[in-house]
């Protein structure tokens, strides 16, 4: 009983080293940790294996993703949204359009370059949605497209995936999700330690929940906190390109009038339309940007039509 009373002390104590020690180092602090226990007899062999391989789990759970791993995981999640919507194949013009709005935007951003570029594809369905994987998949609706007013309430839509994509929120929900199971698999291995368990499988656990974790994220959306800071990099991403900033609050506007008409979709997965041009006319005005969308009137009206 002292034992596994010890042993969850430390564990609890591990759980807390995660705000204080750096991420990598966190291995290192359980096994010598787990090593020391051992030595002053504080724990037997099993407890201080378990300690040991939980302070592996978290330290894990900190890894960072490398841009292949990124590019593989948004693949991933890009081949889930296919297998729900298919890509609309008889407009090749709009296709080619969306992605040199992509591009001109990306090009001009912060982080131009990613492990296999920003690709836009063109979902045939009425519904009123886009999706950005962490890798550089963009996916907009016929229907979101359809709702479009000008090119640059287009690429106002497209501006706010790739900033999605650019602050890595994807990435971000894994990670939290990552912290959450080593904390689990921290809390199973105190226990597994007291009843005599194996417990080694259970590290394993992340790979196999990366993939139901990003499924989850695109089919619940992001968070509010992180659909307002896309919606302000997209405004400064217009910016940058030369495209009107408030043709965002233009677009949100558009929406805010189908929510009735198209209850799911970007107004399931989003915060309401109200909500965000009440956020985004909070730093709208601070942007000066020429008004040249007269110009790229007719190529808009040419690709729509």
């Amino acid at each position: 009983m002292k034992n596994t009373k010890t042993a969850l002390t430390i564990i609890s104590v591990f759980a807390l080293l995660v705000l204080i020690f750096s991420c990598e180092s966190l291995g290192g602090v359980a096994q010598v940790g787990a090593a020391l226990g051992q030595a002053f007899g504080v724990i037997d062999e099993k407890t201080a294996d378990a300690i040991a391989k939980s302070g592996v789990a978290i330290s894990k759970a900190f890894e960072d993703i490398t841009p292949e791993q990124e590019y593989y995981i948004g693949r991933a999640v890009g081949a889930n949204i296919l297998s729900t919507y298919k890509i609309q194949t008889n407009k090749p013009d709009m296709l080619a359009y969306v992605n040199k709005i992509c591009n001109a935007l990306v090009i001009n951003s912060p982080r131009p370059e990613i492990f296999n570029g920003y690709h836009v594809n063109i979902l045939d369905s009425d519904e009123i949605n886009a999706f950005a994987t962490s890798g550089g998949h963009i996916f907009i609706t016929r229907g979101l497209i359809e709702s479009s007013t000008s090119e640059d309430t287009l690429a106002a839509v497209i501006a706010h995936e790739v900033s999605h994509i650019q602050l890595q929120h994807g990435l971000k929900a894994i990670k939290n999700s990552r912290i959450t199971q080593a904390l689990l698999i921290t809390g199973t291995s105190a226990a597994g330690a007291a009843g005599n368990s194996n417990i080694s499988d259970l590290v394993g656990i992340f790979g196999d929940s990366i993939s139901e974790v990003v499924t989850t994220m695109v089919t619940n959306g992001y968070s509010r906190t992180q659909e307002y800071e896309a919606d302000s990099v997209a405004m400064s991403l217009m910016d940058l390109a030369g495209y009107e900033p408030s043709s965002l609050v233009d677009m949100l506007k558009t929406l805010e009038k189908t929510q009735s008409s198209h209850p799911g979709g970007f107004n399931k997965t989003h915060p309401s339309p109200t909500d965000r041009i009440t956020n985004a006319q909070k730093t709208v005005g601070k942007y000066d940007v020429p008004d040249t969308r007269s110009f790229r009137a007719s190529r808009y009206a040419a690709v729509k039509k």
